[in-house]
């Protein structure tokens, strides 16, 4: 399927590409272009190293430097990349963040850091993945009662940890 992409900054970015043919998601880069308008919290811009560091704790809106024209009836899926994820403990906090087919504006990547030790992001590096979504509207039919099943309202934890089904 093709998209619109508008590119918001000039900066040396690749547009987001998937790693292999088969993959699910393309990888969005950071663009720096601009650190002056990034929403952040317990983190830093070094601008003699021209790196961002999100110290333990910190969150972040990062941009991307891309704006996308979605198609109505999908989204565009923000996520974690497993790696950043398992390994550096930084992951996107509203995983996944939708981009609806209305917005227009700059994609930015909510990131926040886990670990105990700061996290440094420059220019161009992979930050998340985006993945196209072919979405479902709800239409509501109120009822009195759902029908049973097998597990009724057993939720978080009824199946237990070691238990074998």
């Amino acid at each position: 399927m093709n998209l619109l992409v508008n590119i918001v900054k000039r900066g040396d970015n690749e547009l987001p590409t998937y790693a292999h043919p088969s993959d699910a998601g393309l990888d969005l880069r950071a663009d720096f272009s601009n650190p002056d308008t990034i929403t952040a919290h317990n983190c830093d811009w070094d601008s003699e190293r021209k790196t961002f560091i999100m110290f333990s704790g910190g969150r972040a809106a990062i941009p991307t430097g891309i704006k996308v024209s979605v198609p109505n009836g999908y989204e565009l899926q923000v996520r974690s990349r497993s790696g950043l994820a398992i390994k550096q403990g930084v992951f996107t906090l509203n995983s996944p963040g939708t981009i609806d087919a209305g917005y227009t504006g700059e994609i930015c990547v909510i990131l926040c850091n886990l670990s105990e030790e700061p996290f440094e992001i420059k220019q161009g590096d992979k930050i998340a993945q985006a993945v196209l979504n072919k979405i479902e509207h709800i239409e509501w039919n109120v009822v009195d009662s759902l029908e049973e099943t097998d597990r009724g309202e057993n939720g978080f934890g009824s199946t237990g940890i070691n238990e074998q089904n």
